[in-house]
């Protein structure tokens, strides 16, 4: 288990990230986090927003208690604001937000409200900073998640295939599709470190197939590495058939059965991880609580299938979950862009 003390390089990590997200002497720069947020990275940040002379603010919320019936883990969508009015003011007057919420802002209700003030949102993912160091962004990261960007919204079908038995389709007219390279320099724009990624949000009635997850495959709202296949049938975006024999089936089954929601079996985002530098192996390298598995929904080449909370299709839960699928084939109109996990140059 790695020390959660200060370490020089680390501060070094957060320096060049606020550097890329244009950090400048003088500008405000609020450290939105809540009690159960990691305290070290809140130094992190503070320290490395002082060397740039920018001026910091914290802004420190009480964790939520827990609203749901199971443990919730990974979902992107923070309570912790609450519509808090005091806070809003706060975030609309910072230019620059380090979102360290334990949850993050990403699908948080009030995250439209902040981006129309024009603040900018960078979302540091709850990881112990030895794994965000690894991880800082490059200039070169942000040319290929556009070009993915762009591909995935002029698409009118992606098709996601494997050798294990994926045999997905995804309409992709309509779909919402955003890019994330690690670093934000435009106001009312939201990013996330680490980075590497592009995922869509198809329209409601998008997705048909099948969806086999391989042993190897992970479970990040588990935090696992699967050691059997499961098989997942998709009627009209949703889920109806969770088939496999073992603990990763039964703890999928179980966990959704748990919401007794609908919308917890529906999909999410769908889309593939572009960073080179990201880590397949890292989740066996971290105890559960030192990661949030941001890493591997960016490692090149897996495809990001998520179900839950997909606004763009008018559906809201809490239930979610995250899951990198190694080795499949991913077409555009036709037109690989993953061939069996390796990216197409």
């Amino acid at each position: 288990m790695l020390a959660d003390r200060i370490e020089a390089h680390w501060i070094d990590a957060f320096e060049a990230v606020l550097r890329l997200c244009g950090a400048t002497p003088g500008l405000p720069l609020c450290l939105l986090a809540e009690s159960q947020s990691r305290a070290l990275n809140i130094d992190l940040a503070e320290l490395a927003a002082l060397r740039l002379g920018c001026r910091p603010f914290r802004c420190i919320l009480p964790t939520p208690p827990p609203a749901a019936p199971v443990p919730v883990r990974s979902t992107g969508a923070s309570r912790a604001i609450g519509g808090h009015p005091g806070v809003l003011a706060a975030l609309a007057a910072a230019p620059l937000i380090l979102d360290l919420t334990v949850e993050g802002l990403l699908h948080a209700p009030e995250l439209p409200a902040i981006l129309k003030a024009g603040s900018r949102v960078l979302m540091i993912s709850n990881e112990h900073p030895e794994a965000l160091a690894r991880l800082v962004p490059r200039p070169e990261d942000e040319a290929p998640v556009r070009a993915a960007v762009k591909r995935a919204r002029a698409a009118r079908r992606m098709t996601v295939t494997s050798t294990a038995g994926t045999d997905l389709r995804v309409a992709m007219e309509g779909a919402a599709t955003a890019g994330v390279w690690g670093w934000t320099d435009r106001p009312g724009t939201i990013a996330h470190w680490p980075g590497g990624i592009v995922v869509s949000f198809p329209r409601a009635g998008s997705v048909e197939g099948i969806l086999v997850l391989d042993a190897g495959d992970v479970n990040l709202t588990f935090k696992r590495y699967l050691e059997r296949p499961v098989r997942l049938t998709l009627e009209s975006d949703h889920i109806t058939a969770i088939e496999g024999e073992g603990t990763d089936a039964e703890l999928m089954r179980r966990y959704l059965a748990a919401w007794g929601d609908r919308a917890a079996y529906a999909v999410s985002h769908v889309g593939w991880g572009l960073n080179p530098r990201a880590r397949y192996e890292a989740l066996a390298m971290y105890d559960q609580r030192d990661t949030n598995g941001t890493e591997l929904r960016a490692f090149a080449g897996n495809f990001l299938f998520s179900t839950g909370a997909n606004e763009f299709a008018g559906r809201f839960t809490e239930g979610h979950f995250d899951i990198p699928v190694r080795n499949c084939t991913i077409a555009l109109d036709g037109e690989p862009v993953v061939i069996e996990g390796r990216l197409v140059p």
